[in-house]
């Protein structure tokens, strides 16, 4: 069974992880490069605490000892408005203090979220398609399915 915390923008730290858990379930987005056949546990359900993230220091340390073997930063941090500008730096930082991968989305970006950010030149600026790959990859109709 693989063990995962997730991290989630602070900005919808109301939110209910219905996509991300779906997401689990299904093993698209960000949880596609898991095979649907192994178990996955969420250990961990935390926002980053806000800009600039102050939770992302002790966060993923408490995930670490409910034994989270990934850290999965959500789609929100690509899709919000604006995206995350702390993304690169939050996954450097749990990957070098905690030695924990970490892989940036969750659940599919929504289509009609996706084809608003592509207009944006911040989109290709941040280089979202070399941060965020494995949401990129998501067939259009998945992607619609999460609109």
């Amino acid at each position: 069974m693989k063990k995962i915390g997730i991290i989630i923008c602070s900005r919808y730290q109301s939110c209910g992880g219905g996509k991300c858990f779906r997401s689990v379930r299904e093993r698209t987005g960000g949880f596609a490069r898991y095979p649907k056949d192994e178990p996955l546990e969420v250990v961990g359900f935390s926002s980053c605490g806000g800009c600039p993230g102050g939770n992302i220091e002790y966060v993923p340390e408490e995930m670490k000892k409910n034994g989270a073997e990934a850290i999965h930063l959500a789609t929100g941090f690509v899709v919000g408005y604006p995206p995350c500008p702390f993304i690169n730096q939050f996954k450097q930082f749990i990957e070098s203090k905690y030695g924990l991968p970490v892989v940036v989305g969750t659940h599919p970006i929504p289509l009609k979220y996706y084809e608003a950010h592509q207009k944006l030149p911040y989109w290709k600026d941040m280089d979202m398609a070399e941060i965020a790959g494995d949401l990129m990859k998501e067939a259009r109709t998945v992607m619609e399915s999460y609109n």
